[in-house]
């Protein structure tokens, strides 16, 4: 190859290429034509036509389209999709050559004729993607169209819908995996009795996973809907029925009004345990509940530890209407905001990789047509084979959904809410702070704690000189000190009035003993060996036992024989079978000779021939035999013997005296 030529072929020269200016590219390009024109002609102009090809991966500009619903209108979210592409063009080395410019379109709620004429303006005008909406109803329309032109539908939503969508891609964790996350926290806390207060009508169906799971962890579950002017009612009742753990899934903006009731009805103390399912419970002011010790946990999805959190907070904050939310005075991105900004970033990687192996050709969509777009499928595997990054943790797909994530556990500890532990969907619950939630202000409350005098378990001391809790000793007073210390709170031993553990009383209808303190509340627990039983059980709750009594059988379970062919001759013993089967073989050649000697046996073959001495027998050996078995079997066999039906009458004849002479001839 001649010098100048490879000089033009230069891999590096061509590296370089989009970083020239305009003119400058011109001029490289027309200088390259004739030199290739001048030495290799028209096989000269097909290697510039490939490696432009190669180097023309993705067009100079590409379009994607938003729509977002009215109320969205300059909000974070959409705030979020604007910085995004912005960050996306002015790094360079995501996307080197290519700049990406949006269209977005703002359509009322619940509207999807409207909807359904935006998304084909989009087609029009040549978008590679849609963005949005996070209205389920309309998500829905915009899907339906995408999938018909290949177009990729890019999402930041909760779908509860768990079938595979064809060219749909969503960041929104599924509520599958969700309802896995709860469980297993509920699981951690060993959670017995819990209350699902959902509002949304599908909120329940978002739950469903849970509640068909309760049945594995043995909780009962108390399920009841609510909104804003039912929640007092609702969790009144929930008190009513002595329930301390609640599973809250209500609408985020209807979150202030919940923690109202909370208040109202003093149910704000260290016996309740609050999880609520928003990703956001840090944006809400929880100045009422610092210092009462109720318990408040929530998942957290974005990811404020990570490097590229820190980086894009500290870049918003320069910028006008960056949608950031101010906590404690630090800025703070939204669950939803962050979904948005990554499910960008999760399309920009997807064109890095179609830049590197595919061509993607511009193409104008009508929704008139049945014409779809040729690279869309594969710009959607693209899209689907990337890993991200993102401000809510790593994000990958399978099949457009998101399936590997990390999800921060928040709990609210005295003044601020904080991070005690994470959880996985193939790790589980990973707590890194245990004590969190046993808060130490706890320590401050005095537990009744009633018990009765047994030798070994509790005993009272006999020096008259000790007061308090050391007058006692023994093996559940020890138990219950190590108890006190790990969990952290202090307790007052008292010994119950009348001295009794605790037996129904049928007359009164009511209990007496350390059951009955226990039911009055005037103790706050009980430390004795007392022994569990269903009656017990339905009045009061048990921990454990420490101690096990009884008496117990062991029995080898019994293990069944091989099958065999003739299996169906266990019932009778050998012996048996060998009887019936002699008597099959004696009755057969018994009914051959009667059938021999029988004259009403022999008929003509032939009716018509009256006059012929052919005569034949039907029971022959075989079907003597044949015989037997039909009749053994109770199943017909197509003979019938005819001579013993003569024998019976005969004999029925002779018996009742009408004829006391007869022949057999």
């Amino acid at each position: 190859m001649p010098q100048h030529i490879s000089n033009f072929c230069n891999i590096d020269d061509w590296c370089h290429f989009y970083e020239r200016p305009l003119k400058k590219r011109t001029n490289f390009m027309r200088k390259g034509l004739l030199e290739l024109n001048a030495s290799y002609g028209i096989f000269g102009y097909l290697i510039l036509l490939s490696m432009l090809l190669l180097a023309n991966a993705l067009p100079p500009v590409i379009r994607v389209g938003a729509i977002f619903t009215e109320d969205e209108r300059d909000s974070n979210i959409e705030s979020a999709f604007k910085y995004a592409i912005y960050r996306i063009n002015k790094d360079k080395s995501l996307l080197p050559n290519t700049q990406l410019v949006y269209d977005i379109e703002h359509v009322p709620r619940d509207d999807s004729f409207r909807t359904t004429k935006k998304v084909c303006r989009h087609l029009e005008t040549g978008v590679q993607a849609i963005f949005g909406p996070t209205d389920p109803l309309l998500a829905a329309h915009v899907q339906s169209i995408c999938e018909a032109f290949d177009i990729p539908h890019i999402e930041a939503r909760l779908d509860l819908e768990m079938n595979v969508k064809e060219f749909a891609i969503n960041l929104y964790p599924s509520q599958h995996i969700m309802n896995m996350a709860y469980r297993d926290f509920m699981m951690y806390l060993n959670w017995t009795k819990v209350a699902l207060i959902y509002e949304d009508d599908y909120g329940l169906f978002k739950q469903q996973d849970l509640i068909h799971s309760s049945a594995e962890m043995k909780t009962e579950m108390y399920i009841r809907q609510a909104n804003p002017e039912t929640y007092r009612q609702v969790l009144r009742a929930i008190r009513q029925k002595e329930i301390y753990k609640i599973v809250v899934d209500t609408n985020p903006t209807n979150i202030k009004t919940f923690f109202r009731s909370i208040l109202q009805l003093q149910m704000n103390d260290h016996r309740y345990h609050y999880m609520f399912t928003t990703f956001d419970l840090e944006t809400y002011d929880l100045e009422d509940f610092r210092y009462n010790s109720v318990n408040i946990t929530a998942f957290r999805l974005v990811d404020v530890g990570s490097k590229r959190y820190q980086e894009v907070i500290n870049q918003m904050q320069n910028i006008q209407h960056s949608g950031l939310n101010v906590i404690n005075g630090m800025p703070y991105i939204q669950a939803d905001s962050a979904l948005m900004f990554d499910s960008v970033y999760a399309f920009a990687y997807g064109l890095k990789r179609l830049d590197s192996s595919h061509t993607l050709t511009f193409t104008n969509i009508s929704c008139n047509s049945d014409k779809t777009w040729g690279d869309g499928l594969s710009l959607y595997n693209y899209i689907n084979s990337a890993a991200v990054d993102g401000l809510t943790g790593k994000v990958n797909f399978i099949e457009g959904r998101r399936n590997k994530f990390k999800i921060d556990i928040l709990k609210l500890k005295q003044e601020i809410i904080q991070k005690v532990g994470y959880w996985q969907p193939d790790v589980g619950v990973n707590i890194s702070d245990p004590t969190a939630f046993y808060d130490s202000n706890i320590a401050n409350i005095t537990l009744i704690v009633m018990t009765r005098e047994e030798r070994p378990y509790v005993m009272v001391k006999d020096d008259a000189n000790l007061t308090g809790n050391a007058r006692f000793e023994g093996f559940c007073i020890d138990l219950l000190k190590a108890i006190a210390q790990q969990v952290g709170f202090q307790y007052k031993i008292e010994l119950v009035p009348d001295n009794m553990y605790g037996v129904y009383i049928p007359e009164t209808n009511s209990w007496n003993g350390i059951v009955q303190e226990l039911m009055e509340r005037r103790a706050d627990l009980a430390v004795a060996s007392m022994t569990i039983n269903y009656a017990r059980e339905s009045v009061i709750d048990f921990t454990k036992p420490f101690m096990n009594l009884g008496i117990g059988i062991l029995f080898k379970v019994p293990t069944s024989q091989p099958t065999r062919l003739f299996s169906f001759m266990n019932p009778l013993a050998i012996e048996i079978w060998l009887y019936v089967l002699a008597a099959y073989i004696l009755v057969s050649f018994a009914l051959f000779v009667m059938a021999r000697f029988s004259p009403y046996e022999w008929k003509n073959p032939h009716p018509c021939y009256k006059e012929t001495d052919i005569v034949e027998n039907q029971f022959s050996i075989s079907n003597s035999f044949w015989f037997i078995t039909g009749t053994f079997l109770r199943q017909g066999s197509g003979l019938n013997p005819k001579y013993f039906n003569i024998e019976v009458v005969l004999t029925f004849r002779y018996q009742i005296g009408l004829n006391r002479s007869f022949s057999l001839s």
